[in-house]
């Protein structure tokens, strides 16, 4: 039987009173509040700290940005009301929006919109580029900031204001001054929406309250952009990592949304005339297998190069989305086809006929001796699971002792970090999926190739930094479509990350719940119960 079929059936033994009936999940006392099932657990809430979706989308709630992209992915104004940028380019004044407040009732200053700037600088590439070329940071009044380079930096507002992670949240000084690679314990935020730590179990919810003395914009809410009104007093997130259950949940009406619908179960909750099932957005996601530059086997180029040679893109898309190519399409490189900076520039090495035989000589030539190779892969995320089983079986063709680690995505996040040798708690291999909207240029911190950043394994490549740093110069159309074109070309030469695919993913919801928009993730401003 095939894994869609069981997780039909279980779903539909769910919804019948069998015994493999989902257990109850409890409503809250407050009057309709909004459960959604997100992604994934909520285990580590410190959204500069901790680079992961799940914290992003929790801090989109808590904290405010000084900037935000709309769905053209834009950079429009948030809590700044204004700016002005010198003639050359190189200074920078910012003034907030008056009467922003915390939720401990302080008001939102600009000396906390210049610590938090600091934190999230020193751990976000595109910040990192800017302190680079700082000449000053200072606030200048209570509502005002100035920024000054050395040179300019074209793309500074888009830096303020993206959906990638880490984003630039803005915490109370107190909280902002905690060290970047510390993680914070007080999560006062100043955002339409408070979290209740006292509430909050990891591995099962977090709860999120409206906050009542929020000041939005007075535009429509356009994704990050806009007037962010909650209507919904109280949300819930509600963790359950098991798909059957999940859906089973959703159809029994003991949780209201779910965020990530397992393809398999798409159909058959799309035929439920309560539930609504829609693509998350027109862009989808982008499979990643990420290598850890600095541990043998993959600190050789050769030996890297080798997996991209053996992997085949419609293989790992199929075991996710089936075989309908409406829902997915392979990647001859870094960007998807629907970037406006999409190349399919040496995109032979992913394009090629597949030789297992031709990778696994490549990677004997890398110097591999048989040693165990540690892949991680979150069991409680599907598609991570089902990349990673993939990936392991493609070693095990290669020659390769694998050494399989599924884990749940919060365990996963935590090692990632660590550069130690994978038998003392390290890594060599390990899956996640991004949004393809964090990948549709040289920005992406995916990219990245200081040797500094432990999301993409450390990778260091002076040519592919220096692709990026000339993106970042570029002032016009031309110019950055020839430099991502370079890019693409040098990011496969070296081997930076292994794409799998781009795939669309689903949401789900009851029809109750109105004013959900297609968006990379659960905006909550307008939804109502």
């Amino acid at each position: 039987m095939r894994r869609r079929d069981v997780l039909a059936a279980i779903s539909v033994m769910a919804t019948s009173g069998s015994p493999l009936c989902t257990p109850h999940i409890a409503r809250a006392t407050t009057a309709q509040p909004l459960r959604l099932v997100p992604h994934a657990d909520l285990a580590n809430f410190d959204p500069i700290w901790n680079p992961a979706y799940i914290a992003r989308n929790a801090g989109m709630l808590a904290w405010d940005t000084l900037y935000g992209v709309d769905p053209a992915l834009q950079p429009q104004r948030q809590m700044v009301e204004a700016e002005e940028v010198s003639a050359e380019g190189k200074v920078w004044t910012f003034r907030l929006r008056p009467g922003l407040m915390f939720h401990d009732g302080e008001p939102v200053l600009a000396r906390d919109a210049v610590a938090s700037i600091r934190r999230w600088s020193a751990r976000d590439p595109m910040g990192q580029m800017i302190r680079a070329v700082e000449a000053e940071l200072v606030a200048m009044d209570d509502l005002t900031f100035r920024w000054t380079l050395r040179r300019p930096f074209p793309k500074m507002k888009l830096a303020l204001g993206k959906i990638a992670t880490p984003c630039c949240f803005i915490m109370p000084e107190r909280i902002a001054r905690t060290d970047s690679a510390r993680q914070i314990d007080d999560y006062v935020g100043s955002g339409p929406m408070r979290f209740r730590r006292e509430e909050w179990v990891p591995g099962a919810r977090a709860v999120f309250e409206r906050f009542d003395r929020y000041v939005p914009r007075p535009e429509p809410a356009a994704w990050m952009a806009g007037g962010k009104r909650i209507a919904v007093p109280r949300t819930e997130w509600v963790t359950i990592p098991d798909a059957a259950t999940a859906s089973a949940a959703l159809l029994n009406g003991e949780v209201d949304w779910w965020e990530r619908v397992v393809q398999d179960l798409a159909p058959m909750l799309a035929r439920n005339g309560n539930v609504v099932v829609r693509p998350q957005d027109e862009y989808g996601f982008v499979g990643l297998l990420l290598f850890n530059h600095v541990q043998p086997p993959f600190n050789d180029v050769l030996a890297r190069r080798a997996l991209l040679m053996a992997l085949n893109q419609a293989d790992y898309m199929r075991a996710i989305v089936g075989d309908d190519q409406r829902l997915w399409q392979t990647m001859p490189g870094f960007f998807p086809r629907r970037a406006r900076l999409f190349t399919d520039a040496g995109g032979e090495i992913l394009t090629g006929p597949r030789s297992i035989d031709a990778a696994r000589k490549a990677l004997a030539e890398s110097g591999y001796r048989g040693e165990p190779i540690v892949l991680m892969a979150a069991q409680d995320i599907a598609y991570y699971k089902a990349f990673g089983d993939l990936t392991a079986d493609m070693l095990r063709q290669l020659g390769a002792k694998v050494d399989y680690i599924s884990v749940d995505w919060g365990t996963v996040v935590a090692r990632r970090a660590k550069q130690a040798p994978p038998n003392r708690g390290g890594w060599n291999l390990y899956i996640t999926g991004i949004s393809a909207m964090d990948c549709i240029d040289p920005g992406s911190k995916w990219l990245s190739a200081k040797g500094d950043l432990f999301v993409n394994g450390w990778a260091n490549s002076p040519a592919v930094q220096a692709d990026i740093a000339a993106w970042y110069d570029a002032t016009d159309e031309t110019t950055e479509a020839a430099t991502a074109k370079q890019l693409n070309e040098h990011a496969l030469r070296d081997a930076i990350y292994a794409p799998l695919g781009n795939y669309s993913v689903s949401s789900a919801w009851r029809k109750s719940v109105l004013g959900i928009q297609p968006a990379p993730m659960p905006f909550l401003w307008d939804v109502r119960v």
